[in-house]
């Protein structure tokens, strides 16, 4: 080493390294001055919190179309955030378009046209192709996506945030050339009218004393109100084990409605979403928590909006908790509709499941005791609070008790939201409620429950549908999802789409998950079907899947299976080949 005053350019401290003294900046990728002012920017006086990188993320987005390399190197130096994270996290969302150095940017227009079941019943596939055939790859690109909750106008495209209802290549292609790429409003009951009709007093009698926490849940509980995004768990039940872990506790509501197949929760708020927020904060007021959370799926960009312009004047007339409510905006991942991946997307980060225990109610969103409840549950309490236990309870068939939501779409006259009675049949429910089977088709099965509830035959629609009952007969009911088949549909068709989409759900956090969804599409796709190796399959997915999405998501095939005609099924494939 040199003793004179002249530094030496390098000092090699292990073979093959070195440390150049004369080096002006850090190893790794540097942050470029104007990426950095244009994210400064955007941020405004939003404080940098871990847990907004998400919607720091969506910012960028939005603003940009993607998301590019040196944005999200100075988005990672002003948060604070080692860039591993950030570009993890933007590059586990499906809606977040990440280009590397030296990619091209994607084009001006993205379309989105959806592959899930009730979509592919209704012709999706050649709305896909037929817009392939008439477009320009380089001006517009088109992709598959997964449900957006508009089953009940299949198929459905989305052109930038525009929903394109009863979706056709011409339909596209007008809303791609007049450059509608928001979202319509619909109309909706407003806060001014939701107040002139009562609302918000409930909930100005519970903090002003009126009731006590237990008044409240005394009510849910003789009503048997139960989490109504699948789980089905005793909401009074919950909100006692939350109360009783200590303070400081949130709520978090799961508005990530992405179960192929449902959309009851986006069809009341977008109509009434006062009623929503009544029942969020009387919620907050019953757990005594700090802050309340609402988690939205990106699919649902009008509901985004009126929840963005009502919370507004909720805070303003004084009604929010200490801590506020706080909206976030999933990115496009199924997974994060099970809490625990929820509460981490909440967090900022990638949604992939936590381990239980501990309990989300234990240990939730940052640490802290949360109450998580579906959309739906919430909505319910107010009506059920101003008309009473008993008259919830006196509806309700074959020996079940409440309302139920549910979400009809496939092969009836008229498909949608179908307020009915828990317990009802599906033979009765389409018969009452949906005008009967479409023209021209005749009944052959149905998803009770969903792309995960399995699937039954026609010669079993008459099982109660309801929490409970379908379980006998290797299904269950979750968010009352009911998709409608017919005989012109083929079960090996709808038992692919349906793995394919848990294929391409799957957060790939556990192995049988991962892989198990793999190797399921793959044994589907073959021209004889192995029996014994899917149920082999199916019983490892179940028992070593970390959460619900590998454990449930081979229940369409374990069904079939069991009640259908795998011969016939078989002819089927032989034949569409």
């Amino acid at each position: 080493m040199s003793t004179d005053n002249q530094q030496s350019p390098v000092v090699r401290l292990h073979p093959g390294r070195g440390v150049n003294k004369s080096r002006k900046h850090l190893r790794g990728r540097q942050v470029d001055g104007k990426a950095l002012d244009e994210v400064r920017a955007l941020l405004a006086e939003r404080p940098r919190q871990r847990d907004l990188l998400i919607e720091f993320l969506h910012l960028i987005q939005d603003k940009f179309g993607y998301l590019s390399a040196p944005h999200l190197a100075a988005l990672a130096q002003e948060m604070g955030l080692p860039m591993a994270e950030v570009y993890e996290c933007a590059t586990f969302y499906a809606h977040f378009d990440v280009v590397k150095e030296g990619e091209l940017p994607p084009p001006a227009v993205t379309v989105r046209v959806c592959d899930s079941l009730s979509c592919q019943l209704a012709g999706a596939e050649q709305v896909k192709s037929a817009l392939l055939a008439g477009t320009n790859p380089a001006q517009v690109r088109v992709l598959n996506a997964p449900c957006m909750g508009r089953c009940d106008t299949a198929p459905v495209a989305e052109v930038g945030h525009y929903h394109v209802d009863y979706a056709s290549a011409d339909k596209i292609k007008s809303a791609i050339d007049s450059k509608h790429f928001h979202p319509e409003i619909p109309d909706y009951l407003s806060y001014e009218d939701y107040v002139a009709d009562g609302g918000y007093k409930l909930l100005k009698q519970c903090l002003a004393g009126a009731y006590s926490w237990e008044d409240i849940q005394a009510v849910l509980g003789d009503a048997n109100l139960k989490g109504l995004g699948g789980a089905g768990f005793p909401t009074a039940m919950k909100w006692k084990f939350v109360r009783q872990e200590p303070q400081p506790r949130y709520v978090a509501i799961n508005g990530d409605e992405g179960e192929p197949g449902t959309f009851k929760d986006r069809s009341y708020l977008e109509a009434d979403p006062h009623r929503f927020i009544e029942g969020v904060l009387i919620s907050a007021w019953a757990v005594e928590a700090e802050a309340a959370y609402i988690y939205l799926r990106d699919e649902y960009p009008a509901a985004r909006q009126i929840l963005l312009n009502e919370i507004q004047k909720v805070v303003a007339a004084g009604l929010a908790p200490a801590g506020g409510i706080h909206l976030r905006r999933g990115a496009g991942a199924y997974i994060c509709g099970e809490e625990s991946a929820m509460i981490e997307s909440l967090e900022g980060k990638p949604g992939m499941p936590r381990h239980r225990p501990p309990f989300v109610a234990q240990v939730g969103l940052f640490g802290r005791p949360t109450l998580v409840n579906n959309v739906e549950t919430v909505f319910w309490i107010r009506t059920l609070f101003d008309k009473g236990a008993e008259w919830f309870a006196a509806h309700g068939r074959n020996g079940s008790k409440g309302l139920r939501s549910y979400s009809v779409s496939g092969r009836v006259k008229n498909p949608g939201v179908k307020l009915a009675p828990a317990g009802i049949s599906m033979q009765e429910l389409m018969d009452e409620y949906c005008g009967g089977m479409a023209d021209g088709h005749r009944f052959k099965g149905y998803l009770p429950g969903g792309a995960s509830g399995g699937i039954l035959p026609a010669g079993m629609a008459d099982i109660p549908l309801d929490f409970g009952t379908l379980q006998p007969y290797g299904c269950f009911i979750g968010s009352a999802a009911v998709v409608v088949l017919s005989e012109q549909d083929n079960m090996r068709d709808v038992v692919v789409n349906l793995l394919k989409f848990f294929e391409d759900e799957s957060c790939g956090q556990c192995t049988p998950c991962r892989v198990g969804t793999q190797k399921m599409v793959d044994l589907l796709q073959r021209p004889d079907w192995d029996e014994a190796l899917l149920q082999e399959l199916s019983s490892t997915m179940c028992d070593a899947s970390i959460c619900g999405l590998g454990q449930a998501a081979s229940n369409p095939i374990t069904s079939v299976l069991k009640h259908f005609d795998t011969d016939l099924i078989t002819t089927d494939l032989l034949a569409s080949n």
